[in-house]
């Protein structure tokens, strides 16, 4: 934990404004456990080849919460012939990854780059029919195991145009980016469906391009549940880092930083700000760093990640840590002596189950009055809880409670939000009870 100065009255005045800062009573050590304080996750990206790297795996299993495939779940690896599907690389990387109470991010089902050979060659209809087939395979194949797919990666063009980049899948038509999202869906109803991009991260005119994209998904039922952000950056992060966060989800998606990294002398401060930027954004729900030490990374010679060749913890990750103790803003609520009495709410449970383990996705859906907060008990008979997201937690098996965290509690009338838990053994005979609080 770090100390932090006290400024004394005077000298706070002077600023024209008294800063109160406060530290937890007792602030986490870890990386993934500091995010999950506010409900967030705190991930990096893994290639499966390392895994027998000790040091690399002693970090990736101590502070991170979330992993990514760096190359394992992409088209080439997958289905390097058509119709042939090949998941070894991408299944080590998971089962390491739950393994160890970890969740995985699923990256990238569709991108113009890293396409096999074959799919390199086709176009038309026939490229179309076999990357909706790959979509529909490869979701299949990881349905339940998934926290979130990147179903679609870096399909606008850089520059001032703002408009899609001319690729093979794009001259399939114009729909190939919504007709994805949808046999992603049908595949996979419980993952997460992100659109990920890099140059994104200030508002530009690509971004723009995107947000266009995404307002106009939200308003037809197009399913697209969050947008990711690369955030290859250097030295610094934009100015209006935040505020661009802020418009994509005032769309209604979750935003995700999804490939941090940064160099240049000025980079422990640049961590510290994109970190505060998603704290303070309460859709923003978690950050990924694009590898674990600076030999792993792709920038080869910048130095832009956390930790250092040898693997010990560099300025950059104290700055990480501390701004992820320090938290992020609560839901704005007002509260009066005549608020009404909160209303009822119900709790539904859509459960994916394979030998061993199972993940289940609970829906709550508040009743004639909004929820300022709820709680949801269930029993869990045969199985026992390894993790929990978008929730706190209290037990792992018998009688298993979860409550709101503070970006999830508010829930305006007849609406929904959701939370989930993975778990080995059986999830059978899950029951969820819901009570307003």
């Amino acid at each position: 934990m770090s100390l932090v100065p006290i400024m004394s009255t005077a000298a706070a005045a002077a600023l024209g404004a008294v800063l109160v800062v406060s530290a937890p009573a007792s602030a986490a050590t870890t990386l993934g456990a500091a995010a999950a304080q506010s409900g967030r996750y705190f991930g990096t990206a893994v290639a499966a080849g390392k895994l027998n790297d000790q040091t690399y795996v002693n970090i990736l299993n101590t502070e991170f919460s979330m992993v990514t495939a760096e190359n394992e779940m992409k088209w080439d690896a997958t289905e390097p012939n058509r119709g042939q599907f090949n998941y070894s690389g991408g299944d080590r990387v998971l089962n390491q990854a739950v393994g160890n109470g970890k969740r995985v991010r699923g990256h990238a089902l569709l991108w113009h780059q890293q396409e096999p050979g074959w799919a390199q060659r086709l176009e038309g209809s026939d490229l179309r029919q076999a990357m909706m087939n790959h979509v529909t395979q490869v979701t299949t194949h990881y349905r339940g195991k998934i926290y979130a797919w990147d179903v679609v990666n870096e399909a606008f063009a850089d520059g001032g145009s703002g408009g899609r980049r001319d690729s093979n899948l794009q001259r399939t038509g114009n729909d190939w980016i919504e007709a994805a999202f949808r046999a992603a869906r049908a595949a996979d109803p419980a993952a997460k469906l992100c659109y990920n991009d890099y140059n994104t991260d200030s508002v530009n005119a690509k971004s723009t391009g995107i947000y266009n994209m995404v307002r106009d998904f939200k308003a037809r039922g197009v399913p697209i549940d969050c947008v990711g952000f690369q955030s290859h950056l250097s030295n610094n992060a934009p100015s209006d880092y935040q505020a661009n966060l802020q418009r994509f989800a005032d769309l209604g998606v979750e935003v995700q930083i999804t490939e941090l990294d940064i160099s240049g002398s000025n980079q422990a401060n640049a961590y510290g700000a994109v970190t505060r930027a998603c704290m303070a954004v309460r859709a923003c729900t978690g950050i990924t760093v694009w590898g674990i030490r600076d030999t792993d990374s792709w920038r080869t010679g910048e130095n832009p990640l956390l930790f250092n060749g040898s693997g010990a913890k560099k300025a950059a990750y104290t700055a990480v840590l501390d701004a992820l103790n320090a938290g992020g803003p609560g839901p704005t609520t007002t509260t009066t002596t005549n608020d009404p009495v909160p209303g009822g709410c119900t709790a539904s449970v859509s459960l994916n189950q394979w030998d061993g383990g199972f993940v289940a996705t609970v829906e709550v859906t508040a009743g004639s009055t909004a929820l300022r907060g709820w709680r949801v008990a269930t029993t869990l008979s045969n199985g026992t809880v390894t993790s929990s997201w978008s929730s706190n937690r209290s037990g792992t098996s018998g009688s298993v409670t979860f409550t709101n965290v503070d970006y999830n509690g508010a829930v305006p009338a007849g609406q929904s939000t959701e939370f989930g838990f993975q778990g080995t053994g059986s999830g059978s005979g899950l029951t969820p009870s819901c009570t307003a609080t």
